[in-house]
């Protein structure tokens, strides 16, 4: 397991700070950086020490938004929440970061101790598989906005989203029909163990999506389930 360290936690506090105090919207922000790090209002405003009301009206837009002194309050307190749950979203972002990735591409990534079957990693996700593949089992996984994938990463940049272990599961977010990531599949060597199209159904899957699954090899399958639930479930699996 990663651990927290002190440069990690740091970057993470800027970049939250920033994305806060730069924004035209700083309330849906900050309850944007909250619900990522599953802290209730209730919980965040125990931990600096003001009623739920406060949060909730920042995040709604009904009270000024927040200076300078209170945006590092906030964020202190997501973090300290978090670290005191055994830090796992810091540990995530620094693990993103060693792989060479911005958070709006990379969800998550993560190796797992041991081969994990792949009936129960699709049971984290409540997926639909579509196309077998060859490979029953994934060693870990990586979930990815499709969209920033495909426009901003090169195919060396890419392949990196492998981690440790190509014989993993790819999660592609803000899927509308599979193209994009189908064709991507298609000139990225070697490919994943498994490939989740996470936002439709299988009923509005690209049709040529499961042949060229079939073709390189990967089991396909879809899924709608809640994204932040479903990675809370993977990030379980380790």
């Amino acid at each position: 397991m990663c651990a927290v360290t002190t440069t990690v936690r740091e970057d993470l506090a800027h970049r939250i700070a920033g994305e806060i105090t730069l924004s035209d919207d700083p309330g849906a922000t900050l309850k944007k950086w909250r619900t990522d790090f599953n802290i209730s209002q209730t919980e965040l405003a125990g931990a600096i020490d003001v009623s739920s009301s406060v949060i909730s009206d920042y995040e709604s837009g009904r009270r000024e938004s927040p200076g300078i002194g209170i945006v590092h309050r906030l964020v202190t307190a997501l973090l300290d929440v978090d670290e005191a749950r055994g830090g796992s979203h810091i540990r995530q972002y620094g693990r993103v970061l060693s792989a060479g990735f911005e958070s709006d591409i990379v969800h998550d990534l993560q190796e797992y101790p041991a081969a994990l079957p792949l009936d129960e990693f699709y049971d984290a996700l409540d997926a639909t598989e579509v196309s077998e593949g060859k490979w029953d089992y994934v060693n870990g996984h990586t979930v990815i906005n499709s969209i920033q994938t495909i426009t901003r990463l090169s195919n060396e940049e890419f392949y990196r989203l492998y981690g440790q272990s190509t014989d993993r599961g790819l999660v592609f977010t803000n899927v509308s029909r599979g193209e994009g990531p189908l064709v991507a599949m298609r000139v990225v060597t070697p490919t994943p163990n498994a490939v989740v199209l996470h936002g439709i159904d299988a009923d509005d899957l690209w049709e040529h999506a499961p042949a060229l699954a079939e073709i390189d090899g990967f089991s396909l399958a879809t899924s709608t389930r809640d994204l932040d639930a479903a990675l809370a479930d993977l990030r379980a699996l380790t």
